[in-house]
């Protein structure tokens, strides 16, 4: 703290320490309100005539029952919302949602997908009715406007209309669509991509409780080098989404996408997901428009979204920036 102290100021506070290889990386910030001003001396009276006003102090925000309250609103199950409680109020701060982020930092590992070259092609897979036609869209769409080369391929040829709704999207963009229905051709059409900055691959919905589709799709991510992005809609139960999200897990996925945030008020069962899977926070959908509404999660925006007093989840995704 001292050290911290006298690099910025003594308004100086830690919100977060980890331990790297060959040290502890601290993460500090300056508050920005720094010490009340003295007030102006009172004007003389008499004592007879006027009285001094009344004092009524502010009353102070406890931290812990501040995220606490927060976290329960949320349905968080108990033995997770405890834990964030925990790493949340070992920082010296009585501001909740920089207690909140910091613990949320701690306990839960963020990895946004890459916004430039990405270094293998990336495959969303999910239950049925997730979101990963459409994320796929807004992730071709995110990728173009920003003057990337983009491939697009979907396995998704058995579902009615599924090839019609990516390629209504793919034409607008002005991209190739190419559509696969084995593993031999996934090979094929990702050598055609060779080069190609982004290759975004759309999978059909598979049942992750069902034996067969699960058989199918790690046959189909083990035919091919890709990185398997698991889409989840936000509000389902804690205990539902968890197993879901198990099953994908053992196939590889090791990130998870949130999508429908802009019709989700509780996000108690995603925290639940990543803490009991071990999966990292990448991005989060909140619109259904293409061009917008898809954005890289990190520690403070999603301590924003479980707040109450915090700005709606459309506002909040709009924010950029790091947390440290």
């Amino acid at each position: 703290m001292r050290a911290v102290r006298a690099a910025l100021g003594d308004d100086a506070i830690i919100v977060a320490t980890r331990e790297e290889e060959g040290g502890v990386r601290v993460t500090a910030a300056i508050d920005e309100a720094g010490p009340a001003a003295p007030a102006p001396p009172a004007a003389p009276v008499e004592p007879r005539r006027a009285l001094p006003p009344s004092v009524h102090p502010t009353p102070e925000i406890d931290v812990a029952d501040a995220i606490t309250d927060a976290l329960r609103r949320h349905g968080t199950p108990r033995a997770v919302a405890e834990r964030i409680v925990e790493a949340a109020t070992a920082f010296d701060t009585d501001d909740p949602l920089l207690a909140l982020g910091a613990g949320l930092d701690t306990l839960f590992t963020f990895a946004p997908l890459p916004a430039a070259a990405a270094p293998k092609p990336i495959m969303l897979v999910g239950p049925p009715g997730a979101g990963k036609t459409l994320t796929v869209a807004k992730l071709a769409a995110r990728a173009t406007l920003k003057g990337q080369l983009v491939g697009v391929i979907t396995t998704d040829t058995v579902r009615a209309g599924g090839v019609e709704q990516l390629q209504a999207f793919t034409r607008l963009l002005k991209l190739r669509l190419l559509a696969v229905e084995d593993t031999l051709a996934l090979a094929d059409a990702l050598e055609v991509q060779r080069g190609v900055e982004q290759v975004l691959i759309d999978s059909a919905g598979r049942n992750p409780f069902d034996a067969g589709d699960m058989d199918d799709l790690a046959e189909l991510l083990g035919a091919v080098e890709v990185e398997p992005i698991l889409v989840l809609p936000g509000g389902g139960d804690p205990v539902e989404t968890a197993e879901v999200a198990r099953c994908f897990h053992r196939l590889g996925v090791r990130r998870l996408l949130v999508t429908r945030l802009d019709m989700t008020r509780r996000l108690g069962g995603l925290l639940a997901v990543t803490h009991e899977v071990g999966l990292a926070f990448s991005d989060v959908s909140v619109t259904a428009k293409v061009a917008e509404g898809l954005t890289p999660l990190n520690p403070v925006t999603l301590a924003r979204l479980l707040l109450p007093s915090s700005a709606p989840a459309r506002s909040v995704a709009k924010q950029t920036g790091t947390f440290s």
